[in-house]
């Protein structure tokens, strides 16, 4: 706005055009010049209508009341009669006329003329706002061309400014999944944004949950103010164009050509010019609302007979075409609201896409509606997974129980067996439970061998849960040895070789488990539709493999490319991925970045948790917070560790040992440490070496040195880069060589286990001070800091490992010493920085004593870096 109001009053052009499509906020923006330029200009406005987009000289009859039938035809006479107005506006005052046209792609082409006349004579300044398509009237668009006008493009928000909007007008904590929701349901567009936020903050979606903001829902479409924008835009538009946007927000996606046939070509063209529809690239060509939730909130202004007229219309046009995806699912739901019947195997196959596309309201009522007892069961089984989508696990476990009996010998069975083992344990239930409730039935003739086969997908489930990597080898080997092509076959192999994965990798295999999480990965495309969550099941293996291998780079690409391709997910999912991405972090000693990740995965899995991952999140949670310093919220977090189910037996351990050194970290009074010791000699821990090493390097980062031969054992027969840089560190640290310590420090720091090189250097800062090296003492603690600060850390002083004291240098030190780095002399310091030489000279002593060095020479390489 500054921009286009200094080009205004500075005169550098006549003409700006504000170029954005619709509720972009051209006309938010066009307002806000006039109520900042008002004192300064005399102010006329213009609207351009497209009931006068075709009357000559429309827009223009307040200007030129005075002119006779003939005369208000002439270009001339009309641009005569526009100077006469202007000079009695100004009334001697001088002031120039700015002339503010909003809507401007609705000018006919007489009325564009006469403005670019104006604007080329110097008579009036214009600010013009237009849709980029159709664009401005060709006049006016010739001046830009030809130079003679400046053009400002509003765009919609990036991700970014939705943010930027989102932290200011939200008091608390946004988190990423909130900003995206938002972002990708208004589109970017301010005016869709600002209704959303009012309908969702007064319908109770978007709720401050512990300073965190949550949406605990769908984004609504039937709130007040989104009503309204929609019947606004309604309003403005002509007759033809507001029938076929209903049309297609009904029926959409669907056929251009199905749109052409009832409304016309032209106005298609229109609308799409207008950016209010989009079509799809595909063949043929389909038709969709530019937004989502703007479609829902046309549909709810329409009543059911009207509804039913148009569902009517569009059906004698659609000739028979056989209707896929999205737009097979959009027809069930219209009929539907329409009151009309349709088949159960057109709703089975509606409700199963609506499932694929985490519509988990329209699942479940669409196969609530199924009555041929043939396709109940699935119906069943889509319900129950759109329950658990939903966190509703003891529903969802209940319809399971119904249904998945009758369900194992089709092609689904082992899915929903996996389903119903989820959301029973979800819900509380152990795994031993529901195998011996299986093992108590007694199968009929001919089903033998599916229950032996449903037998052995509960018992690699209970292989899992007990971390058992022997036992999980051998049962794996067996599978891979049976090339089995048999229905279900698929999921069988992913899941033993997700489960493996995990095992290994805790075992500190992790090499071998990355093998087998990348063979479950490739069975993943013949499992994409299940009914159970192979592709997260999978993808939370694989990041555990890479992180305990060290890989933190391959373990952020798997969670990015993740949420790039599953963002319909996010509402079930991105809770349980947030808690690995801060365990990520957490692993890398960026502490206070896992703090900011994990507080909002607590709280989106307190509304969801389909991974099971709520008390291992929340014991991260509390580790970084009482790491950290934050004692209300860890207390916080005690409470959500302590009082959470053990969801997760697979991670048990881990978020024990996190929940004990939170707790010393707290407390300080060994109770934990104790705690931690205790853990690492159950059979549990020394049956797993890599979970082992991790908890000693918990206890070793607590400040308790006594675990680093320890450390050097159990490291030797570890894979993976970062069991080898514990060994590396374990090693340095007990022989106390200086000079080989910060060789090490140095290596950790360029492999990228900066946390581990910062460990390093304190150590060797440690070392060489009590050798009288205070030079390359303070250059090791210099080089500490770099990593604190690479890391993010500002909590890093206290009984960690090593801690030696830092280096802090008033902001008056520090200025005077960059200016002595540069080159100048005393001086010239005294002179830049308008103080006295002796001050200089005295701030320079200082810095001397506290970096440890002798003279200007020494300075640079004893300083931070």
């Amino acid at each position: 706005m500054e921009r286009i109001c200094n080009i205004v009053r500075n005169g550098t052009s006549h003409a700006v055009f504000v170029m954005a499509g619709p509720g972009i906020g051209k006309t938010s923006l066009t307002e806000a010049i006039l109520e900042r330029l008002s004192g300064e200009l005399n102010i006329l406005q213009i609207h351009g209508s497209s009931a006068l987009a075709t009357v000559p000289f429309g827009v223009l009859t307040p200007y030129t009341g005075e002119l006779s039938a003939e005369e208000s035809v002439s270009p001339v006479a009309v641009l005569r009669s526009m100077w006469t107005y202007f000079e009695k506006l100004k009334g001697g005052r001088g002031a120039p006329v700015l002339l503010v046209v909003d809507d401007a792609h609705h000018l006919d082409d007489s009325s564009a003329g006469v403005l670019a006349d104006l604007i080329s004579a110097g008579w009036a300044t214009v600010v013009a706002a237009a849709r980029p398509r159709p664009g401005l009237p060709q006049p006016l668009d010739q001046l830009w061309y030809d130079g003679l006008a400046e053009r400002v493009d509003l765009r919609p928000l990036n991700r970014e400014q939705i943010e930027e909007v989102l932290d200011h007008v939200l008091d608390g904590t946004v988190p990423a999944a909130t900003v995206d929701s938002v972002w990708i349901a208004s589109g970017g567009n301010p005016r869709i944004l600002d209704a959303l936020l009012h309908d969702a903050a007064e319908s109770g979606v978007l709720a401050k949950r512990n300073g965190i903001w949550m949406l605990l829902g769908p984004l609504p479409a039937d709130g007040g103010q989104l009503t309204a924008v929609v019947t606004k835009d309604h309003i403005r538009r002509a007759p033809e164009e507001q029938e076929a946007l209903k049309l297609i927000a009904l029926a959409g996606p669907v056929g251009r050509k199905v749109i052409e046939d009832i409304s016309g070509a032209a106005v298609v063209r229109s609308l799409l010019d207008q950016q209010m529809i989009t079509e799809s690239s595909g063949v043929p060509a389909e038709l969709s609302i530019w937004n989502a939730l703007f479609a829902t909130a046309i549909r709810n202004t329409l009543s059911v007979s009207r509804s039913l007229q148009l569902l009517e219309k569009i059906r004698v046009h659609q000739n028979g075409t056989v209707l896929r995806g999205e737009g097979k699912l959009r027809s069930v739901e219209w009929a539907f609201e329409c009151g009309l019947r349709v088949s159960d195997p057109e709703m089975l196959d509606a409700a199963r896409e609506a499932l694929r596309r985490f519509r988990n309201v329209s699942a479940r009522s669409i196969a609530a509606k199924i009555q041929d007892p043939a396709l109940v069961p699935l119906a069943r089984a889509i319900q129950a997974r759109a329950l658990y989508n939903e966190g509703a696990y003891g529903q969802a476990a209940h319809l399971l129980d119904a249904c998945w009996r009758q369900l194992s010998e089709d092609a689904e069975g082992p899915a929903v067996l996996l389903l119903r083992a989820a959301a029973h344990q979800a819900a509380g239930q152990s795994l031993n439970a529901l195998a011996e409730g299986l093992n108590t039935q007694q199968p009929v003739d001919g089903e033998q061998k599916r229950q032996d086969w449903l037998l052995q997908v509960l018992h690699l489930l209970q292989l899992g849960a007990a971390v058992d990597a022997g036992a999980l080898t051998a049962e794996v080997g067996e599978i891979r040895n049976t090339a089995s092509e048999e229905a279900g076959s698929e999921a069988v192999r992913a899941l033993g070789e997700a489960l493996l994965a995990h095992a290994l990798a805790a075992a500190g295999r992790a090499g071998q488990g990355l093998d087998s999480a990348l063979l479950a990965a490739s069975e993943l495309p013949a499992l994409e539709d299940s009914l159970f969550f192979f592709t997260e099941f999978v993808l939370g293996r694989l990041v555990i493999d890479y992180l305990a291998m060290g890989e933190w780079e391959s373990a952020e690409r798997e969670l990015d490319n993740y949420a790039a391709g599953h963002a319909r997910g996010a509402a079930t999912f991105n809770g349980s991925l947030e808690v690995l991405r801060g365990y990520s972090l957490l692993r890398q000693g960026r502490m206070e970045r896992a703090y900011q990740v994990l507080l909002p995965a607590v709280e989106s899995l307190r509304l969801n948790d389909p991974l099971q991952l709520f008390r291992f999140g929340s014991s991260l949670g509390f580790y970084a917070a009482a790491r950290l310093g934050d004692a209300a919220q860890a207390k916080r977090l005690e409470e959500d560790f302590t009082d959470a189910v053990a969801g997760g037996p697979a991670h048990e351990l881990l978020a024990s040992a996190y929940g004990a050194a939170a707790s010393e970290y707290l407390s300080r009074d060994g109770k934990g440490l104790a705690t931690l010791h205790t853990l690492a000699t159950t059979h549990d821990a020394t049956s797993r070496a890599g979970t082992l090493l991790e908890i000693l390097s918990i206890c070793w980062d607590l400040g308790d040195p006594s675990v680093i031969p320890m450390v050097q054992s159990v490291a030797q027969a570890i894979e993976g880069r970062y069991a080898q840089a514990m060994l590396a560190l374990a090693t340095g640290w007990e022989a106390a060589d200086r000079d080989a310590l910060m060789d090490t420090a140095s290596s950790l720091e360029e492999s990228g286990f900066v946390n581990l090189a910062r460990e390093a250097y304190a150590r060797a800062s440690t070392l060489l001070e009590q050798a009288g090296e205070r030079r390359r003492s303070r250059q090791a603690v210099a080089l500490r800091e770099k990593c604190d600060h690479e890391l993010g850390e500002r909590f890093r002083e206290g009984r960690f490992i090593a801690a030696a004291p830092a280096v802090h240098l008033t902001r008056r030190e520090q200025d005077i010493v960059g200016l002595a780095v540069q080159g100048l002399t005393d001086r010239e310091i005294a002179q830049r920085l308008m103080v006295s030489v002796r001050t200089v000279e005295g701030h320079l002593y200082r810095t001397y004593v506290k970096l440890g060095v002798r003279s200007r020479d020494e300075l640079e390489s004893a300083l931070p870096k």
